[in-house]
């Protein structure tokens, strides 16, 4: 049994059906000490790349040995192969859909390998094909949690799905990200870092930074109510991501703030 038997569960099944509970009693059936820590189960329905975003947020912060378990799967009971992703530190389970795409680059540099999950006796007596998070995923997170050594689950691959992770455009004065998610607050997460703003300033001695959404400037506060103007702001959120937000509203819902918007950051 892994020291540490944490099983984490991201999913859009939403908490209106038993899909959530059902996942949930399989783990406990087969391991009765398992920790079970949901991360949401609302992800936009379908949305692979959301998921992918909060996987890439979330992992980080729990211990060794802990299985992340994700579950966003449209091509459900179709040819895409499910997978037991292994790193240095942490366990992935999930569909081959792309929804450990980010873990694939944050780890590239490091050990990790990917098992394409075959050894069918490890899961659940399946009658139907719409529930692989009940009668797959969740059984092999349990028996991985029991301390099944992860090569017994099946054979390793290199081809895994892969999807593109929009990347900002650095110039010497400027990087220019959009953004990349919306979360429940309204608020407009992107994809420029902090790791990009260190960049630009290293430039110059002295600066000041602009951030520019839709041809507006936008200040930039240290803390949500720095500025309670009904204007929009920005903010380097608790990520390190710059984020725009309009104090207690929602910039998504007020300015119609989308994914995919252009912001930029420039180096004044």
């Amino acid at each position: 049994m892994l020291e540490s038997p944490i099983i984490t569960l991201t999913t859009d099944f939403g908490l209106k059906d038993p899909f959530v509970g059902l996942m949930k009693g399989v783990i406990l059936a087969i391991n009765t000490d398992a920790k079970i820590i949901d991360i949401t189960h609302n992800i936009q329905r379908h949305n692979i790349f959301e998921a992918s975003q909060v996987m890439s947020m979330s992992y980080r912060y729990f211990p060794p040995t802990t299985i992340h378990l994700a579950v966003v799967d449209p091509e459900v009971g179709g040819q895409r192969r499910p997978l037991l992703v292994i790193t240095e530190d942490h366990y992935f389970i999930g569909p081959d859909n792309g929804i450990f795409s980010p873990i694939f680059e944050e780890c590239r540099s490091n050990f990790f390998k990917v098992i394409n999950i075959s050894s069918s006796h490890y899961f659940r007596p399946m009658s139907g094909s719409t529930f692989h998070g009940r009668d797959i995923f969740a059984p092999v997170a349990a028996w991985l949690s029991k301390g099944v050594d992860s090569h017994k689950f099946g054979q390793e691959i290199d081809d895994y799905v892969k999807i593109p992770s929009p990347q900002p455009a650095l110039s010497n004065h400027s990087v220019t990200g959009e953004i990349v998610s919306i979360d429940n607050f309204g608020n407009a997460i992107s994809n420029i870092k902090r790791d990009d703003l260190a960049k630009l300033a290293s430039f110059e001695s002295e600066y000041n930074f602009r951030v520019v959404y839709n041809n507006k400037d936008l200040p930039l506060v240290n803390y949500y109510a720095e500025n309670k103007s009904p204007g929009l702001s920005s903010i380097i959120n608790s990520f390190g991501h710059i984020e725009l937000f309009v104090y207690r509203e929602s910039a998504a819902d007020k300015f119609n703030v989308r994914i995919g918007d252009s912001v930029t950051v420039t180096l004044v």
